[in-house]
């Protein structure tokens, strides 16, 4: 078994991930782990039950990435997690890094947002992760509970911000209607994590899910019934990435008109779309899997490091964390040689620009660029 404090677990020489916005109220790194990476969806139970997880946080921690987002929905990532901080508490106290998780979600198609169901939930993952706060819970994948809205579920939603404003019920004056049940059980289990925040158990509340549209919905329909508070932080995912980069037009209206805190993007390879091994299980089309298995060759590069790459630019330039999942170590340091690429703005990050450019033109030619799949 390798020893947790061998040389592949240190730092290599540069500069450290930093503070994303150091002025916000939840001061965020640029990278944050994504603990879903952490459980059977995509590792075994020898990787789990090995030193492994504990050298990827250990090493992700001595980076600078200093904060962990996880779910209940994602088996046993919270007890690994745990055990993992448990095991370097005294290099990094709890004090030391943030904790996001997730409640609501508990298997493919089971979701419970009822009152009990919630608070179970918190109280779950607070022994779980072994810890008396938890920094940040989200109501997971909201999109399955909501009374739906959306005209069309698959396709290119940036309409919903101009034309077909009403449709998505986006509309000035629609705010706050309460379309049924869905959306009535989605302020009911919201306003139970208020109630964990004013204990100071948690210290910011917010939502997840896949489409733009519902997102920005739910974030003004919390915000216009009571206690007319807005969301603290959203997190969205695969929408900011080669093939659909359309949360950089959601992201403006979700901080001005539903004045949400804190926004966080999260799967920069898009559940795996944006590799040279697309999984069989991922929603998108055929076509535009077969995009996605082309264009590392287009580049001369690999399509997972110029996937990276866009992401975590994008994502820096808006004040956007990003959440990375690893595997092993060794990922922990190629997602920081890609950070430290793209930010330190040389000659290899205009080189990446023109790569970026070519596969997003790729998708463009396809009419698959910011083209979204239907969830659920």
């Amino acid at each position: 078994m390798s020893n947790p404090n061998e040389i592949n677990d240190q730092p290599s020489e540069g500069p450290l991930v930093t503070l994303i916005n150091p002025e916000a109220p939840l001061p965020l790194p640029a990278l944050v782990i994504g603990g879903g990476v952490l459980s059977n969806q995509y590792n075994t139970d020898d990787h789990l039950e090995s030193l492994i997880p504990q050298r990827i946080v250990q090493l992700a921690f001595r980076y600078g990435i200093r904060a962990i987002d996880t779910s209940i929905y994602y088996g046993p990532s919270e007890l690994v997690l745990g055990k993992a901080l448990q095991a370097i508490k005294d290099e990094f106290p709890r004090s030391s890094y943030t904790l996001l998780t997730k409640c609501g979600r508990f298997g493919a198609t089971t979701f419970d947002y009822s009152p009990d169901a919630i608070r179970d939930s918190v109280k779950r993952s607070l022994q779980r992760l072994q810890t008396d706060y938890l920094d940040v819970v989200y109501l997971h994948d909201t999109e399955f509970v909501c009374t739906s809205v959306m005209p069309v579920q698959s396709g290119n939603h940036l309409a919903a911000l101009s034309d077909k404003r009403a449709e998505y019920g986006l509309a000035e004056g629609q705010e706050g209607i309460i379309r049924g049940e869905g959306d009535q059980k989605i302020l009911d289990a919201f306003n139970v994590l208020r109630e964990f925040q004013e204990q100071g158990i948690i210290k910011r509340i917010g939502i997840t899910g896949y489409p733009q549209p519902v997102l920005l919905r739910l974030a003004l329909l919390i915000l216009h019934n009571p206690p007319y508070k807005p969301v603290d932080i959203i997190m969205s995912y695969s929408h900011l990435t080669l093939q659909n980069e359309s949360f950089l037009q959601f992201a403006s209206e979700l901080r001005a008109r539903a004045k949400v805190q804190q926004l966080v993007t999260a799967s920069p390879f898009s559940m795996g779309l944006l590799t040279p091994n697309v999984p069989a299980w991922h929603p998108a089309p055929e076509e535009l899997k077969t995009v996605s298995k082309t264009a590392g060759a287009e580049t001369g590069t690999p399509l997972t490091d110029v996937a990276l790459g866009y992401a975590i630019r994008k994502a820096t330039e808006n004040a956007f964390p990003l959440v990375a999942g690893f595997s092993n170590p060794q990922e922990v340091h190629e997602c920081v040689r890609v950070w430290r690429e793209v930010t330190a703005a040389t000659g290899k990050s205009a080189d990446r620009e023109e790569k970026e450019a070519i596969v997003r033109k790729m998708y463009q030619d396809t009419g698959y660029a910011d083209w979204s799949w239907a969830s659920p």
